[in-house]
């Protein structure tokens, strides 16, 4: 869902809830008496924990707990206690629950359901007062809520004390909703883990200095070598963008300018990288979606005399894999190095780096272990350069076996056993099958993807949605049946892409998710 439920911290939440709290129990509900300043700062507020809905930075749904006595309700009803089930261990009061007026729809409730339910469960509550308002009285109902005692309040603004346990949600339809969505993440990471190495996560760690350590680092290098032909590697606590950088690091050691090739966001974030840097570079570009020119770059490169060129293998945010054996050759006759972004490519096909100076990989896609491990494979020695900060130092992890500063044998021990599998190329093989069979669907559904058929990479898919319908939309309708895709960052936003990946995703699934989807095509022609 696009709505990221949390609890309110910043002053700028708090500033919104006011001015909802306002809106709702105002202007919309004549509880209290209207304000210039347009703002309703509750009486609790300085005891409330306030649970909002935010969607890009904007505050669309709210609710307060309070957990202290007496509750507002114990004001309205003599001798509450009375007319509970039974006397809770732990017991809180609900209030202020409001939903802007554009965003009044089952899924904000129920995702407001849903972390609320986390909260009160997470903090061993056995039972939550509620006053709902006698206009909603049949959503609270569905969101297990149980009415006791008389309606109290104003006949403008009058109320039906309530109250949530356990089991009164368990036998609620929001309960029933949500017991029958199993999420499916068809996100290019972080992606499904399987149960032999989610236990690895929950081993005693290892001392990074001890040589049981070293002899597994040396493992996963090895792996990681004969995977990509590369002659070193080194593995690093962090994210793709650590290594990124780190490869930057190792850029601007030489004298020279340089060539960057950009055909998408990730293209864009190699600029950012040698921008902060301040590394001596040209700017090719194509537009998103399109493959590079050959002919183009050879002549940027017939141009100037070009010492380096970095550009992404899968551009992820369109689908596109690029032609690097084309520009190998091309590097080779120019005598130009080569550097290569392989976050998203590494483990989805088969790479070979020879022929590449240095290229970046990470342990969280499709490789199917945990997030955390980046890489930076390299064809010649690297030595230490004090110049560099020391977290940015590839000679440092060289001169050190990868271990210069504390590591993850659980991370670590992970990577291992996932990389166990590229043993053979079933891995590749069955991912393609994957992306075939979506693909075929799209088609038959007549939503083409941004990428053509001999530029796809075989892990992700980018679809454009055109005016009046949103990837937003359609995200959101498919996130409520549980199928999680990508549309929620910046540039998927604008551009109005919505993204499906493939990796670690069954046949069974594909076809479930596509269903759905075909479901809100009909439903909105």
């Amino acid at each position: 869902m696009s709505i990221q439920f949390t609890i309110a911290s910043s002053q700028e939440e708090m500033q919104q809830i006011h001015q909802l709290n306002y809106r709702t129990f105002v202007e919309e509900i004549p509880q209290h008496s209207p304000h210039a300043s347009r703002q309703l700062i509750d009486r609790f507020h300085q005891e409330n924990t306030y649970l909002i809905g935010m969607k890009q930075g904007v505050l669309v749904a709210m609710l307060a707990i309070r957990h202290q006595r007496p509750f507002s309700l114990d004001e309205k009803l003599a001798q509450l206690d009375s007319y509970l089930p039974f006397i809770p261990k732990s017991m809180v009061e609900i209030r202020l629950l409001a939903v802007d007026k554009q965003h009044r729809s089952g899924q904000v409730f129920y995702g407001l359901a849903q972390y609320l339910k986390a909260y009160l469960w997470n903090h061993h509550i056995d039972l939550a007062l509620i006053s709902g308002t006698t206009r909603q009285l049949k959503l609270y109902g569905r969101l297990g809520f149980v009415p006791f005692a008389h309606i109290v309040g104003t006949a403008e603004a009058s109320y039906q004390p309530m109250y949530m346990t356990r089991e009164s949600f368990g036998g609620s339809e929001t309960a029933k909703l949500f017991a029958h969505i199993e999420p499916v993440s068809f996100c290019a990471g972080p992606v499904k883990i399987t149960e032999p190495i989610a236990t690895l996560m929950k081993q005693q760690p290892l001392s990074h200095r001890s040589a049981s350590f070293m002899d597994l680092m040396s493992n996963v290098q090895k792996s990681l070598a004969a995977m990509t032909q590369a002659n070193y590697v080194q593995v690093l606590l962090g994210s793709g963008t650590l290594a990124n950088d780190v490869v930057a690091g190792q850029i601007s050691r030489w004298k020279g300018q340089g060539l960057i090739l950009v055909n998408g966001e990730f293209g864009y974030r190699l600029v950012d990288h040698a921008e902060r840097l301040n590394l001596p570079f040209t700017c090719l570009q194509e537009p998103y979606g399109s493959p590079f020119k050959l002919d183009a770059i050879e002549a940027e490169l017939q141009a100037a005399p070009y010492a380096w060129l970095w550009m992404v293998h899968c551009e992820t945010s369109t689908g596109m894999l690029n032609n690097t054996e084309g520009i190998k050759k091309l590097c080779k006759r120019y005598n130009i190095w080569l550097f290569l972004d392989c976050i998203s490519s590494l483990g989805a096909v088969p790479i070979d780096l020879s022929g590449v100076y240095m290229a970046s990989g990470v342990s969280g896609k499709a490789i199917g272990a945990y997030t955390g491990l980046a890489f930076v494979f390299h064809q010649e020695d690297v030595t230490p350069d004090h110049r560099l900060p020391r977290y940015l130092d590839l000679g440092l992890y060289v001169a050190k076996q990868s271990v210069p500063f504390s590591h993850s044998s659980n991370l670590l021990s992970a990577l291992d056993l996932a990389l166990q599998k590229y043993a053979t190329n079933e891995p590749y093989e069955q991912l393609i099958e994957i992306h075939q069979l979506l693909t075929r669907e799209l088609k038959r559904l007549d939503l083409r993807t941004l990428t053509d058929k001999e530029h796809a990479a075989p892990l992700i898919v980018t679809i454009p949605i055109y005016k009046p319908f949103s990837s937003q939309q359609i995200g959101d309708a498919l996130a409520k049946k549980g199928f999680h895709l990508q549309y929620e960052s910046e540039y998927l936003l604008e551009h109005n892409f919505l993204q499906i990946a493939t990796i670690g995703i069954q046949r069974s699934e594909v076809l479930e998710l596509v269903q759905s989807l075909e479901t809100w095509v009909l439903d909105h022609k």
